[in-house]
């Protein structure tokens, strides 16, 4: 008997034992203690700062060169001198022009660069259907800053041609030139000096000046086989005088001689005009 009560009471005994356990393993609060959760906080210098990408700097937007308003301090004289409008004002000017062009873009850059040397501009006098022929040779000599002039569509003589014609060779000129560059031409010079009074009363009511020159270089009488740049610059220094309208022509012998002759006119105390500050009437 009391070995049966010894047996009873040892295994009420193990199974209050087996219950404990299985409270102890399944509890909430065991499990807390058993793995405590830590709870990690980063370090500011751990972490890896975000990089700001630099916002980039917008390139200027090219803008056309702002061409200031010249005054106008000279005019012409019916001797197509050039004639400061103040009597006090410096007579010892010249006008540089060229005529017959645009044929060849060397000659016609050589021409520029010899002019940017003695900060001179000069007006080149254009025939229609060479400009036709070459338009990228009137935008070289725009932007340059040196002058387009009309000089009509074909070189043929406009004096006695009929008036519709005179208008077409006029017409034609001033819009071409104005399709390239934006601007109709302000100065006129016809082919060989001739004109007639309806040529003239046209170009006025058009404010543009009519030209022809005061002073040949003589340029036009030589050529390529029979030619003479020394004999231009000679040509050009026994006609000078003050306000000298100098009629020159893209022509290779007048490209060689141009450095040496504007540096002797410097010499001789002559400034060049710029196209710009003559007034577009005659007086």
């Amino acid at each position: 008997m009391k070995k049966k009560a010894s047996t009873l009471i040892l295994t009420v005994m193990l199974l209050l034992a087996a219950c404990s356990a299985d409270q102890t393993e399944t509890s909430p609060a065991a499990t807390t203690s058993a793995a405590p959760v830590v709870q990690v906080t980063s370090s500011p210098s751990a972490s890896p700062t975000p990089t700001v990408a630099p916002t980039p700097t917008p390139s200027p937007t090219p803008t056309a060169p702002v061409i200031e308003a010249v005054q106008k301090t000279y005019h012409m004289n019916k001797n197509y001198d050039i004639v400061p409008n103040d009597p006090n004002g410096n007579k010892k000017v010249i006008l540089l022009t060229f005529d017959d062009g645009p044929k060849d873009q060397a000659m016609n850059q050589s021409l520029i660069d010899i002019l940017n040397k003695h900060k001179a501009k000069a007006i080149f006098f254009m025939n229609g259907y060479r400009i036709k022929q070459k338009p990228e040779l009137v935008k070289l000599v725009h932007e340059s800053g040196n002058i387009i002039g009309n000089h009509a569509w074909d070189h043929d003589n406009l004096k006695d041609m009929p008036n519709d014609k005179i208008d077409k060779q006029v017409d034609d000129v001033q819009q071409i030139v104005k399709e390239i560059t934006g601007q109709s031409p302000q100065f006129f010079r016809p082919p060989f000096g001739s004109g007639n009074d309806y040529l003239k009363t046209k170009i006025k009511n058009n404010k543009m000046l009519y030209m022809t020159w005061s002073n040949g270089s003589l340029d036009w009488d030589m050529t390529n086989k029979n030619n003479d740049s020394n004999k231009v610059i000679e040509n050009v220094l026994q006609q000078l005088h003050n306000g000298s309208n100098i009629l020159m022509h893209e022509l290779p012998w007048t490209v060689t001689a141009l450095d040496a002759m504007l540096t002797k006119l410097e010499e001789k105390g002559y400034t060049f005009v710029d196209p710009n500050a003559i007034e577009l009437e005659m007086r």
